[in-house]
């Protein structure tokens, strides 16, 4: 069994839930005002430590308030902090959420997270088998240079392209898993791309974008699922009706829960329909880390399914 190991932001997430988002320039009454912890890093990690992987985050924190609660939540998750450092003159990332509708926004607010260096993501040891994971929320050449290290110890490296921005082939090129929804792969392509856009197309975009042949991109879908390109060909995971609450943090669980299932050793393609499953318990909670289910949520949710239910249609 390998490892899980992420390179990545972590947050405190202040939420505000209203009836409806505001136009620009308009202000609303909201309902509530929450605090979760989160952050892309720390999502991912949860989700896969809640999965039974033994899961290693590398991050910084401030030293303010937000670092300490931030600390000793992922702590109780069971996620190895030994890599995460608490950084004088910074603010712990901070990102304000809106929530309504079961729909977001999100206006992130990097602070120690945008310190996060070279020399942070080389202090770990990874070997074959484990698994590397990052986002967009720490800075590129840092994300480059965990990469090749991983690659250099024979692990699985995985990208999570977002906040979505542009990127250079170089670091494409390190990626061995892709995993974006259509707006990231839209952005990344050059192409205008659409909630409704049929999943050849969707496809179509993603082998424009593929590095190498045997590169895999899964592009996320929220309610309808995922659709992935392995091994040239597309594999669909329908999702599942559920009653979204709040979709904050699903791509990281998702993420985080492939991670996991590809250290243990399981097919990407089971791990990404296991992942679509625990997506979907995710979005029915409030806040990000603090829904990551566990895995006898998950395991509960697939003993209740049909065989071969929200696969390939």
């Amino acid at each position: 069994m390998g490892r899980v190991f992420v390179a990545g932001s972590i947050n405190m997430d202040v939420v505000a839930t209203a009836e409806r988002h505001p136009k620009v320039g308009e202000t609303v009454a909201g309902e509530a005002v929450l605090y979760f912890p989160g952050g892309k890093g720390a999502n991912q990690a949860v989700a896969s430590a809640k999965q039974g992987m033994p899961t290693t985050l590398i991050g910084r924190l401030g030293t303010d308030a937000f670092g300490r609660e931030l600390r000793t939540f992922l702590a109780a998750q069971g996620v190895d902090l030994t890599f995460v450092r608490d950084t004088d003159g910074a603010h712990s990332g901070t990102a304000i959420i809106t929530v309504a509708n079961a729909d977001n926004t999100i206006v992130v607010v990097p602070g120690a997270n945008g310190l996060v260096d070279p020399d942070d993501v080389a202090a770990p040891v990874l070997a074959k088998g484990d698994i590397a994971v990052s986002q967009f929320e720490i800075p590129l050449p840092t994300i480059a240079a965990f990469f090749k290290r991983a690659r250099a110890a024979g692990a699985t490296t995985i990208l999570n392209p977002a906040p979505a921005k542009r990127i250079d082939a170089a670091l494409l090129d390190l990626v061995d898993v892709l995993i974006l929804n259509e707006t990231e792969l839209g952005l990344l392509t050059g192409r205008e791309l659409r909630d409704g856009d049929t999943y050849e197309t969707l496809m179509d975009a993603a082998r424009s974008l593929q590095a190498r042949a045997h590169q895999i991109i899964c592009v996320t879908l929220g309610k309808r699922g995922i659709v992935a390109l392995l091994n040239g060909n597309m594999h669909v995971d329908q999702g599942r009706a559920v009653k979204a609450v709040d979709s904050t943090g699903a791509g990281d669980c998702f993420v985080g829960a492939v991670a996991a299932l590809l250290a243990d050793g399981q097919p990407v393609q089971a791990a990404m329909s296991y992942a679509n499953i625990a997506a979907s318990i995710c979005v029915q909670r409030m806040g990000a880390a603090p829904s990551m289910p566990t895995v006898e949520e998950v395991k509960a949710v697939l003993s209740t399914r049909r065989p071969g239910e929200g696969r390939d249609p």
